[in-house]
């Protein structure tokens, strides 16, 4: 299995360069982002516990992250991999991950930190909240949610940095060559 990380801070293109992997190598995208707005959206038990966190720029907790994942991943082990978008984001839930892919026969083949300067984040965060309306996207939970991103998911790079799967993506340009930048390190991969 191929299984590839992409994290970065709110608004650093994470999600949209993960579904460009996703598509180019056949790899199922998790999003619990996605996942836990789906839940919210249909109001569901895990969904008012997400949305408690969420709504004032924290995480959702450890525990119920890495049992929605656990989930998922056993519902699809058919697939060629994972291309897991903006998880693991403490390193708890990084040490979980590699756990339950390890329980499968599997390992996380590469992450990627998308770099973004914190000012460029900020405004990208601002214009999408503007387009999409989503209630997250207002300058203080922005703030909240980049703190929280410093200290509890930047630990995270260190963390796969020691496994010697960590690779630092210049965030801004454009979306393909950012892309690009992703392809060759998974092509390596791929070839050898």
């Amino acid at each position: 299995m191929l299984n590839i990380v992409i994290f970065g801070a709110p608004g650093s293109g994470k999600g949209t360069q993960s579904e460009l992997t996703a598509k180019k190598y056949g790899l199922k995208h998790v999003s619990t982002g996605e996942l836990l707005r789906t839940e919210i959206k249909a109001g569901t038990e895990l969904g008012k516990i997400a949305d408690s966190f969420i709504s004032h720029g924290n995480l959702v907790p450890d525990e119920i992250m890495i049992e929605v994942l656990e989930d998922l991943i056993r519902k699809n082990l058919d697939q060629k991999g994972f291309v897991f978008d903006g998880f693991p984001r403490t390193l708890p839930q990084g040490k979980a991950l590699d756990l339950k892919l390890k329980k499968n026969g599997t390992d996380i083949s590469a992450v990627f930190s998308l770099e973004v300067d914190e000012e460029e984040l900020i405004d990208r965060l601002l214009k999408r909240g503007k387009i999409s309306g989503r209630s997250d996207d207002n300058r203080q939970t922005i703030e909240s949610r980049l703190d929280v991103y410093h200290q509890q998911t930047e630990p995270v790079k260190e963390y796969y940095a020691q496994q010697n799967k960590l690779t630092y993506i210049k965030g801004k340009g454009s979306i393909d060559d950012i892309f690009k930048s992703i392809e060759e390190v998974i092509d390596n991969l791929t070839d050898g």
